[in-house]
């Protein structure tokens, strides 16, 4: 198990973390956070994550600013970060793809395309 990629989950609706936890857990190692500041502390910790799937709606720290300390951390930049969101396309994607996420997966989701894209940015 410990040569599986790790997929960190920020997001504060435990439905949301149970679904993709769920859908994951079979293929990656998954780390879990309910919000921005501990995401931060694990992306930032010994077993850094290979990926983050990045919520944008979340309360305190939202996924915009989260990405934001990320990318400027020299520890955590080069983690690349997927926004999974609820949100329209448009200037949400325009201004997260400017903080440098990697990928952008609007909800609802389909799990096969999901696990495809995580793949892909992983590799």
């Amino acid at each position: 198990m410990s040569d599986r990629k790790t997929v960190l989950i920020i997001d504060d609706t435990p439905l949301n973390i149970k679904i993709l936890s769920d859908a994951l857990k079979d293929i990656y190692r998954i780390l879990v956070a309910p919000n921005g500041e501990r995401g931060l502390e694990l992306a930032r910790g010994e077993n850094s994550p290979d990926v983050i799937l990045l919520d944008i709606m979340m309360p305190g720290m939202d996924g915009f600013e989260v990405c934001k300390r990320l990318k400027s951390d020299t520890a955590t930049s080069g983690i690349p970060v997927m926004f999974i969101t609820a949100m329209e396309k448009g200037a949400d994607e325009k201004k997260g793809r400017e903080l440098g996420a990697a990928d952008f997966v609007f909800k609802p989701f389909s799990i096969p395309d999901l696990k495809k894209r995580i793949s892909k940015i992983i590799l």
